[in-house]
């Protein structure tokens, strides 16, 4: 049985229909209802109820969906393997990072290892979601939280120190809090359904909810620009700040606590060449950085 045909089922279930199956995948859509008509004939089953609403499985699609994921495993594991043996350093790398890291840390890094070499591609997705590194989502994570999964190398590469900032065009409109109480009196950013900085500012001893914040947005990289137009007080990378000028650092005694950086990959992958290489070059130049 055709491989690509499960792949493609696999992925309209977990889509719920062929449009998102094809963004998912990456083929045309077309391609996609194809797949399903070859599968469900070489089968001779009806596999989907097809409706207004989506693609809904059929009763004959639900007694198969737990097989085909059991495959689907099977072939991650297959995939995995005979990449962790390859020993030519030809070849793509796909990286995951932050946005902020994606956009602001990595892209002089990633000059860096394209000139030492070449023969390597590079990929790079700016996502703030933890891709899965056991799927091939990626080949190399740079996260800011250790991740727990027992098939995954983690190293510790660096910290990230974040304060409470403001540009001078908000303070020159709306004055330096003095102290932390005084935040309540100012215009401040925060996320949106992320509940992260909430839960940072009650480690901190400072209660609050999310309508505390004036702009609210789970984008990292729109709050760094809100937060350069001046729209409000916010909390980033001591690093960002500098680097642009325009940002001052406020409120010292607001201990904001480093974010430790984790370069992860398979463990599958420690004998792989490149994946190794890169690992190696990606750990050295992150480690030097002043953040």
């Amino acid at each position: 049985m055709d491989w690509n045909l499960i792949r493609t089922f696999l992925a309209v279930v977990d889509e719920g229909s062929l449009s998102g199956a094809s963004e998912k995948l990456g083929i045309s859509q077309p391609t996609v209802g194809r797949h399903i008509n070859e599968l469900e004939s070489s089968l001779g089953l009806t596999l989907f109820v097809r409706g207004r609403s989506g693609m809904a499985l059929s009763e004959a699609g639900l007694r198969l969906i737990d097989d085909a994921r059991a495959m689907a495993r099977e072939a991650e594991k297959f995939a995995l393997k005979a990449a962790g043996s390859s020993d030519n350093i030809k070849g793509n790398i796909r990286i995951t990072a932050s946005e902020v890291v994606s956009a602001y840390l990595l892209p002089p890094i990633l000059c860096q290892l394209q000139s030492a070499e070449p023969d390597i591609e590079i990929e790079l997705v700016a996502n703030n979601h933890a891709d899965n590194l056991l799927s091939r989502d990626a080949d190399i994570a740079i996260r800011m939280f250790r991740p727990t999964q027992n098939d995954l190398i983690t190293r510790k590469v660096n910290e990230l120190s974040v304060a409470t900032h403001a540009s001078r065009k908000y303070l020159d409109n709306f004055g330096h809090p003095k102290t932390i109480a005084d935040l309540s009196n100012h215009r401040l950013i925060g996320y949106d359904r992320d509940d992260l900085i909430l839960r940072s500012m009650t480690a901190l001893g400072i209660e609050g909810s999310r309508e505390m914040f004036a702009f609210r947005t789970d984008n990292h990289l729109i709050y760094w620009q809100l937060l350069k137009a001046g729209a409000g007080i916010g909390f980033c990378a001591n690093h960002l700040a500098k680097e642009l000028g325009d940002i001052e650092p406020l409120l010292p005694e607001l201990q904001i606590p480093n974010l430790p950086m984790w370069l992860t990959t398979h463990q599958e992958l420690r004998t792989n060449l490149r994946i190794r290489r890169c690992m190696d070059f990606l750990g050295e130049a992150l480690g030097k950085m002043h953040l």
